[in-house]
């Protein structure tokens, strides 16, 4: 099962690697986002600096559709699906790896590029190391959440419209705990762990749910 796990994840990231993969595309999203809002807002640092952590979860879980909906969509088209379905390793594996890959690829650029992309919004370094870490612990549960859509819109061509519509009031309880957590930290009502524990119990949770719900979308779509 480890062998099959490693493998998988090694394939899906020599693929993302070579072909570009979404993590550039998410990337770039996420600077024109954080970009574009300041010049809407206006020369005020002080208001970024209050919504700043916002602007940048807000980007974030924006920037985690993009690529989304071919996770699963790229191998239903050359029949690789096919194959990791009748395959003796369990199909949740298989969405396990592929998410672990996708996260990799564009999850966590995303929270490591947090912290630079915060001086576009008057962030303290405070702020920034919170944010950046809320990133990292809220991230999977974003791509887990994602992963179900993608499952569900495998098999229809140009879903990207309806994955978003469906994955993104999943996300919102992610993102509430993501911008609450960072708050927190910088002098918040209550201290920063807690908001942190929700959202890495969300990650986990999403994590087990995901994975099953995935699996068994693509079962279903079969």
């Amino acid at each position: 099962m480890i062998r099959a796990f490693t493998a998988l994840l090694a394939r899906d990231l020599k693929l993302a690697a070579r072909v570009g993969g979404s993590g550039a595309l998410s990337l770039v999203f996420f600077l024109m986002i954080v970009v574009m809002v300041p010049f809407a807002l206006g020369p005020d640092l002080n208001l970024l600096s209050r919504i700043g952590p916002a602007i940048l979860w807000l980007a974030a879980v924006l920037a985690t559709l993009i690529g989304l909906d071919r996770l699963f969509q790229s191998d239903e088209e050359d029949g690789s699906l096919d194959l990791m379905t009748g395959a003796a390793v369990p199909l949740e594996l298989v969405v396990l790896a592929k998410v672990a890959a996708y996260w990799l690829t564009t999850g966590l650029p995303l929270a490591l590029s947090a912290p630079l992309f915060g001086l576009l919004v008057a962030l303290s370094p405070t702020a920034m190391g919170a944010t950046a870490l809320t990133l990292l612990v809220g991230t999977p549960a974003l791509a887990f959440i994602g992963a179900v859509g993608a499952a569900l819109t495998a098999t229809i061509r140009r879903g990207g419209l309806i994955l978003a519509i469906v994955v993104l009031p999943l996300m919102i309880p992610t993102l509430i705990f993501g911008v609450s957590a960072t708050e927190a930290a910088l002098g918040g009502t209550v201290p920063f762990t807690t908001p942190l524990a929700v959202l890495a119990a969300l990650s986990l949770i999403a994590g087990v749910i995901g994975t099953l719900a995935a699996a068994a979308s693509l079962r279903w779509s079969e």
